[in-house]
């Protein structure tokens, strides 16, 4: 390892052991406990997110929602707590069975008495949920709608402060000649949008969108954004149990057969290997290829659900040719970024047309679901990509219909659930598994799926290690484990194969994944753990100069200690160390992140701050870190920390009056192992990047 970062780990480290000492109390006030926990929440399922680029949108609007209106358990039903995503089917389970047959609940600590609840699960959700013996249900007369609903308004604006190539000066002969040279908009990135909730009952909302380099109100987008999204959601209307208009997801069983949008996989707690599929869900993400566009709706007739959706949009494609024959354009691929800064990227934006129609019946009862899915895709356009070998299997058609049927059966303290899924024209795809509470400190995760080389996925989103869903076998052990009220282990092993070729992988290939983790949290106060985490599988030999290319052993290594602690109930530290080691054939690289957080939070201060200092010396991007950052409200920055340098950030909100807050975010790398920071139109002349961040919300 780099001796010459390694010496600042006696300058942060320090900080862990000096701060315990000088800590003024141990107890922890709930002061503005809402963004810290939800952020928490959100760094927790990074890991299962190795890219960088999720949007976790729906993950903070739901949390901060239920912070704001708790659910109150007494009057909850299966779907407000499958909502939350906070509580496993055992848990929901072992809730209601308590309720039926004690009653009510009478005190939030009466939830230490259920199977299944220990002391982290109860506070991971006691700030989103009460007991109460009011159980009237709200009005959803015009009147109390209107009177009692809540409206949000944001508006961001975002910008990178150094100039990049994109937007130098050119003269008029230069772009003349390549004029995909430079973006056609300013580097500003705006963002607004609106939303009014009712309860869980009505979403109504609309968000908009400029990217960096396109257009504003001008040229190509005359009418203001590049992107526009809206949707109307309705929830709990008698039978009408779900009502989706506009832009929406829909997402069935285990996320074989069709889940569009955003989904969680591996991470050290091994409940969220099953999903829990909420049918359907407003879309407020600014993603302009995670969602659906059109309508959906379930009914519900005692113990059977019927959902039926249609999605009808146009998307971005690569256009390479046009067959006269059937008037179709001949695309390459999709384009999935959602960028329109150039004159190339707009001649691909809306090229052709992706069409959905598909449906779910399900039968429900509270220890046996069962389902069965149907969805047909229709493009308008011929597929002809690359000729690659491992493309050899893929569904080329414009067309593909899947069938699919998932289960869901609780006995006592075991879940077992699983989907099998067929294409019309492909082959087959199957996952299984089971969640057991073996004890209230134990608990075992088992996971066997197969996805068979020919199977087409559509949207799908099932736990792999492929997010393709398509030529993979793999087997899933993992625990959860509390060894004593300070001490938890969380450990997992997944084994995988691939049968046929894979991109940048010419050969059948197999690996596996393997995590230990064990936190320490002596106090409310304090919280301190150390993960291990390996990921291993076959790969081309990039370093190999071979004509040929050869098939090695790709293996990365991450160890992390991680230390967070509440000072006062106003300040709160954390630190991370983490260590990478980058492996292909004989090439190897190694990785160093080393962070020190400051948080201020003050109820009576109508000014809090998050910031950070961070050193990462990394080979190269190969053995890149990723950590999750604080933001503003509802935007993500995820950063892979790679090379050499120094990144710092603080972000600060001010609470200017009631329903009024402003945040303001400052953020800069500073590289010492080079002078130029990206590549193309992207490329910054300098070793400093920057970035502004402003955002202005009402609430009303």
């Amino acid at each position: 390892m780099k001796v010459h970062l390694l010496k600042y780990q006696f300058v942060l480290l320090p900080l862990i052991f000096i701060s315990v000492k000088s800590g003024f109390s141990q107890e922890v006030d709930e002061v503005d406990l809402k963004n810290n926990i939800i952020e928490q929440r959100v760094d927790f399922l990074l890991d299962a997110n190795e890219s960088g680029d999720a949007d976790f949108t729906t993950l903070f609007e739901q949390l901060e929602y239920y912070y704001d209106k708790p659910i109150n358990l007494n009057a909850a039903d299966e779907l407000d707590l499958i909502d939350l995503g906070l509580l496993n089917d055992i848990q929901i389970n072992n809730l209601f069975a308590h309720i039926e047959k004690h009653g009510k609940l009478i005190a939030f600590e009466e939830l230490q008495s259920i199977e299944g609840f220990d002391l982290e699960s109860i506070r991971m959700i006691q700030p989103f949920t009460k007991v109460s013996g009011d159980l009237d249900q709200p009005s959803l007369s015009f009147k109390n709608i209107i009177d009692e609903g809540s409206s949000q308004f944001f508006l961001r604006y975002t910008r990178i402060v150094e100039e990049q190539n994109g937007y130098a000066p050119i003269s008029d002969e230069e772009l003349e000649e390549n004029p995909n040279s430079r973006y056609l908009g300013s580097p500003d990135r705006i963002y607004s949008r609106y939303r009014f909730n009712y309860a869980n009952n009505i979403s109504l909302g609309f968000t908009a969108e400029k990217d960096p380099g396109e257009e504003f109100l001008q040229g190509s987008q005359p009418n203001g954004f590049d992107f526009y999204s809206a949707h109307l959601f309705l929830q709990g209307f008698g039978k009408v149990k779900q009502l989706a208009i506009g832009d929406f997801q829909a997402q069935f069983g285990q996320g074989l057969t069709f889940w569009s949008g955003l989904a969680f996989g591996r991470t050290p707690s091994i409940f969220t290997l099953k999903r829990n599929a909420p049918k359907l869900r407003q879309y407020t993400s600014v993603q302009e290829d995670l969602f659906l566009r059109g309508g959906g709706l379930t009914l519900a007739h005692n113990n059977f659900e019927l959902t039926v959706f249609y999605s009808s949009t146009k998307v971005d494609a690569n256009i390479s040719g046009l067959d006269t024959l059937n008037n179709e354009f001949i695309v390459s691929s999709l384009s999935e970024d959602g960028f329109h800064r150039t004159e190339s990227e707009l001649e691909d934006k809306n090229a052709i047309r992706n069409t959905y129609l598909g449906g779910h019946l399900a039968y429900n009862k509270r220890n046996l679901k069962l389902g069965i899915t149907a969805v047909h895709n229709e493009i308008g356009a011929q597929f002809q990509p690359r000729e690659q070998t491992y493309n050899k299997f893929s569904n080329l058609d414009n067309n593909n219909t899947n069938l699919g049927f998932d289960y869901n059966y609780l006995y006592k303290n075991v879940n077992l659930f699983g989907e099998v899924s067929h294409s019309i024209d492909g082959g087959i795809a199957y996952t299984n598994g089971a969640l057991i509470v073996i004890d209230p400190r134990l608990s075992l995760a088992i996971q066997n799926r197969k996805f068979q080389k020919d199977y087409a996925p559509l949207q799908s989103n099932a736990i792999g290690e492929s997010s393709t869903n398509t030529n993979e076998e793999g087997t899933f052990i993992g625990i959860n484990a509390r060894l004593s009220e300070e001490l938890t282990l969380s450990a997992y092993a997944d084994r995988f194969a691939f049968k046929w070729l894979r991109f940048q992988t010419d050969a059948p290939s197999e690996g596996h994944r393997l995590l230990a983790q064990i936190n320490y949290s002596p106090s409310r106060a304090m919280d301190v753990y150390f993960r291990f985490r390996q990921r291993n599988r076959g790969r081309n030999d990039r370093f190999n100069e071979s004509e040929i290319n050869q098939i090695a052993e790709e293996s990365t290594t991450n160890y992390r200690l991680h230390f967070a602690y509440k000072i006062t109930s106003a300040f709160q530290i954390k630190s991370r160390v983490e260590l990478t080691d980058y492996r292909l054939g004989n090439h190897r690289e190694n990785g160093l992140l080393i962070y020190q957080d400051l948080i201020y939070k003050q109820l009576s201060s109508p000014i809090s701050f998050s910031a950070r200092y961070a050193l990462f010396d990394t080979d190269s991007y190969y053995s890149r870190i990723y950590a999750y950052e604080s933001d503003v409200l509802y935007a993500f920055s995820i950063p892979a920390y790679n090379g050499r340098g120094s990144r710092f950030y603080i972000t600060a909100k001010y609470h200017i009056a009631r329903g009024v807050d402003f945040w303001l975010r400052y953020a800069q790398t500073y590289y010492t192992d080079r002078y130029e920071i990206g590549s193309g139109k992207e490329q910054i002349n300098g070793n400093t990047k920057s970035e502004i961040k402003a955002q202005l919300r009402l609430k009303f």
